[in-house]
C-alpha cells in the first residue's frame, strides 16, 4: 500500500473502523493489559491477587478526593490519578468482591459530613488556601442501604501522602485485610523481664511498665506467655519474645510448633542487655549485661548468631556523657542508626529517621539456609565485632576505641526471615525426666523406711504418669515442616526497646506522656502491624515510584553542594581563627581589653575583610557555575527534543524514501 492509496477515502474509512473496533475490545477487555514501565508500577503483586481473589466480604473503597479544588495543582491531581489507577487495578483484579466510588466532597455537602465521620479531614496545601480532601475509606458492602455508613465495619487512611508512594499497594490491601478480619490481633508475650510492669523488690515499690509495652497494648491484645508450661495457646496470633534466657526445651519445642503451623514471631536477642535488670518468676534477679539466645530455634531458622560478640561502629556511634562534668564523646557500642543503614524498601524501616541501639549483636545466614534472608538494620561498613566482656561495666568508652579496628564491612542487626523451614526437634517433642529424677533423691536420701515406701509409691506413679504422658504426646500433631510461608523478625538487641534510649516520659495531672527522640517505638509497632496480616499482606513488597527525576541535574546539585559546603566551611574555620586573634590584639597582657584598637588589630580587621569578600565571590561562583552547568545541560535537551529529533526521523524518512526508489529502478 502507497502513501496515496493510505490517504484516499477506502483507506481513511478503514483506519477510522480499525480503531472503533480496538477501542471496543479494549473496553470490553479491560483485564487486559500490558505493563511496560521499568518497575512494573501497574503490575500487582501475587499477595494482593491472592488476597482479593479470597474475600468473603463484599468491600467498597471510598476514595475521598478534592477533584474541582486541585485544577490548578498538577502536582497533586498527577498523583491523585496514579492513586485510582492503582485502586482501579485492585478492583478489577478482585472479580467482583470490591468497587470503587470516587467523592469529590464540595464544601457544606453531605459527601462533606460523611468525610468527617469516617474521620478524613481536609488539609491546606498551602497557607490560606482552601483544604483538600486525599483519604482512603475501606467499608464492607451490605445488601440492605439502611445500614448507615458509619455503622459498617471500615478502616480509614485519612491523608494518603506523597510519601507513602512505594507502599500504596501495600497500606490499601492492609485496610482490606482488617475489614475482613475485624478481631483483635493478639500477642503472646515470653520474657522474664517485667517490661509491661511489676514489682521491685529491692525498692519495694512497684516498676511502671515501659512505654513500648504501652503503645503495643493500646493496639493489640497482649498475653503473657508462662515459660514453665510446655505449650502455647491456640489463640495467640505473635509471639513477642523478648531476652530469651534458659528457656526449657518444652517451651522451645512449643515456638517451634507454633512458627510451623503459620504463627508469627518477632525476637529480640541480645548479647550483652545492659539495660534490662528484672526478676525471674523463681525469684533470683537477672543482672544486666547476661546475654540471650535460641540456639536450636535460630539453627532451624537458617540465622546465625554469636551471643558472645558485641558490634560496635564508628560512623553510627553515639555521643553520650558518660559523667556529669565529662564531655560528650563518641560510644562505640551505642548505636543511632540513621537511613543508610534502614532498609528504605521494606514497611517495616520505610520513612525512619533513627533507630537507637545499645551493646547489639550481629545476625547472618547460614550458608546452608532455605530461608530467605532480608536485612532491616544495617551498620556501617567502618564497623567490628568484640567481646562481650569489654563492654559490660564501661566507664571510659575511649577504652573501646583503643581496642577498635574496622572490619571494612557491614554487619546485619535486624532481619526479616521468610520461607519455609523443617523443624528444629525431628525426633518430637523432647521427653520430660527431671519429675522423675527428683522424686528418686528424694526417696532415696529418706532413712525411715516408710518414708522410702512412699516416697518409691510415688516414684512409681510418676513413671506410669510419665508412660501415659509420652503415649498422649505419640497422638499429639507433630509438624516436621511449616505448612506455609513462615514469616519472622529478629533483632540482635534488646536495649533498644527501654525508654532510656528513645522516649522521654512527662508526667500531667497523674498521666504519663511520651516524648520520642527516636523511631525506635515505629519500628515495633511497624513490626507487629507488618505481622498481624496474612501470609500474603507480608509478602507485598514496595513498588517503584512513579516520577523519574532528572537525575543528571541531581548529581550536579549534590557536586555543587559539596563544594559549597566545603567552601563555608573554610570560611566558619577562617572567621574563628580571625576572631581568636582580633580578641588577643585587643587585650593586654593581663586580659583585660584596650581602650582602643591597636595598629595590628586593624591591620587584622582589614585582612578578614578582604577575606571575606573573597570567600563570598568564591561562593557566587560557584553557583553561578551549577546553574550554568544546569542551564546547559537544559539547552543540549531542547536541542534534542526540538532539533536532533525531528531531524533523524526526517533522515530516516529520506533513506527510506531512497531506498524505495532504488528498489523500484532496480526492479525495471
Amino acid at each position: 500500500m502507497n502513501i496515496r492509496s493510505l490517504f484516499s477515502t477506502v483507506g481513511l474509512f478503514a483506519i477510522a473502523v480499525v480503531l472503533v473496533i480496538s477501542v471496543g475490545l479494549i473496553s470490553a477487555l479491560p483485564s487486559l493489559r500490558i505493563d511496560l514501565t521499568e518497575d512494573n508500577l501497574y503490575t500487582l503483586s501475587e499477595g494482593t491477587h491472592n488476597i482479593v481473589s479470597n474475600l468473603e466480604t463484599p468491600i467498597e473503597f471510598l476514595f475521598f478526593y478534592s477533584d474541582s479544588a486541585t485544577e490548578d495543582v498538577p502536582q497533586i491531581r498527577s498523583y491523585g490519578n496514579r492513586v485510582q489507577e492503582l485502586l482501579r487495578e485492585i478492583v478489577m483484579a478482585s472479580d467482583g468482591a470490591l468497587s470503587l466510588r470516587v467523592i469529590d466532597p464540595e464544601p457544606f455537602s453531605e459527601d462533606e459530613d460523611l468525610a468527617t465521620a469516617f474521620g478524613i479531614q481536609s488539609v491546606p496545601i498551602s497557607q490560606g488556601s482552601a483544604g483538600v480532601y486525599f483519604g482512603l475509606v475501606v467499608v464492607e458492602k451490605v445488601s440492605s442501604d439502611l445500614v448507615p455508613m458509619n455503622l459498617r465495619r471500615s478502616e480509614t487512611l485519612p491523608l494518603i501522602r506523597p510519601d507513602q508512594e512505594e507502599f500504596l499497594e501495600y497500606e490499601f490491601m492492609k485496610l482490606v485485610n482488617k475489614v475482613e478480619n475485624p478481631e483483635r490481633v493478639v500477642v503472646g508475650l515470653i520474657t522474664e523481664l517485667n517490661i509491661d510492669g511489676g514489682f521491685n523488690p529491692s525498692t519495694g515499690q512497684a516498676t511502671p511498665s515501659w512505654v513500648m509495652m504501652d503503645i503495643i497494648r493500646q493496639l493489640y491484645e497482649v498475653k503473657r506467655v508462662d515459660i514453665t508450661q510446655d505449650s502455647i495457646e491456640a489463640g495467640i496470633d505473635i509471639l513477642l519474645i523478648v531476652h530469651p534466657q534458659n528457656l526449657s526445651p518444652q517451651m522451645l519445642y512449643a515456638i517451634d510448633q507454633h512458627v510451623l503451623a503459620g504463627g508469627k514471631a518477632l525476637v529480640f536477642l541480645d548479647p550483652n542487655a545492659d539495660s534490662l535488670v528484672g526478676r525471674s518468676p523463681q525469684g533470683t534477679m537477672i543482672p544486666a549485661g547476661m546475654s540471650s539466645d535460641m540456639p536450636v530455634l535460630l539453627s532451624a531458622w537458617g540465622i546465625d548468631y554469636d551471643p558472645t560478640k558485641v558490634l560496635t561502629d564508628s560512623d553510627f556511634a553515639l555521643r553520650v556523657m558518660m559523667g556529669q562534668n565529662q564531655r560528650p564523646v563518641a560510644h562505640l557500642g551505642m548505636l543511632g542508626i540513621q537511613r543508610a543503614g534502614l532498609t528504605m524498601d521494606d514497611i517495616v524501616t520505610s520513612r525512619l529517621e533513627m533507630v537507637n541501639l545499645s551493646s547489639v549483636g550481629s545476625i547472618s545466614a547460614k550458608p546452608d539456609a532455605s530461608t530467605l534472608f532480608q536485612p532491616l538494620i544495617m551498620s556501617s561498613s567502618n564497623a567490628m565485632l568484640m567481646d562481650a566482656g569489654l563492654l559490660e561495666d564501661v566507664t571510659d568508652p575511649s577504652i573501646l576505641h583503643d581496642e577498635f579496628v574496622s572490619q571494612d564491612r557491614q554487619f546485619v542487626i535486624a532481619a526479616r526471615v521468610s520461607g519455609a523451614i523443617n523443624t528444629a526437634f525431628p525426633d518430637g517433642r523432647p521427653v520430660v525426666i527431671d519429675a522423675v529424677v527428683e522424686a528418686v533423691n528424694e526417696a532415696t536420701s529418706d532413712s525411715a523406711e516408710d518414708a522410702v515406701e512412699s516416697d518409691t509409691a510415688a516414684v512409681e506413679n510418676e513413671l506410669e504418669s510419665g508412660a501415659e504422658t509420652e503415649s498422649a504426646e505419640l497422638e499429639e500433631v507433630h509438624l516436621v515442616s511449616s505448612t506455609g510461608e513462615v514469616n519472622i523478625l529478629v533483632f540482635a538487641d534488646t536495649d533498644f526497646l527501654s525508654d532510656r534510649l528513645w522516649v522521654q516520659v512527662a508526667q500531667f495531672m497523674g498521666q504519663r506522656i511520651p516524648q520520642p527522640f527516636a523511631n525506635n517505638g515505629d519500628i515495633v509497632i511497624n513490626s507487629l502491624d507488618n505481622l498481624s496480616g496474612s501470609a500474603d499482606l507480608v509478602s507485598i513488597r514496595s513498588r517503584g515510584r512513579y516520577s523519574r527525576p532528572f537525575t543528571r541535574v541531581l548529581s550536579l546539585q549534590l557536586e555543587a553542594d559539596a563544594r559549597l559546603r566545603s567552601q563555608e566551611a573554610e570560611l566558619l574555620e577562617s572567621l574563628a581563627a580571625t576572631e581568636d586573634s582580633l580578641s588577643e590584639l585587643n587585650r593586654d597582657e593581663e586580659g583585660n581589653p584596650l581602650p582602643q584598637v591597636s595598629p595590628q588589630a586593624q591591620a587584622e580587621i582589614e585582612r578578614f575583610n578582604e577575606e571575606l569578600l573573597d570567600t563570598r565571590r568564591r561562593l557566587r561562583d560557584v553557583q553561578f557555575q551549577l546553574n550554568a552547568d544546569i542551564e546547559k545541560l537544559g539547552s543540549t535537551l531542547k536541542l534534542i527534543n526540538t532539533a536532533l529529533m525531528p531531524l533523524l526521523l526526517t533522515l530516516l524518512v529520506l533513506v527510506a524514501g531512497f531506498v524505495r526508489s532504488r528498489r523500484r529502478k532496480l526492479a525495471l
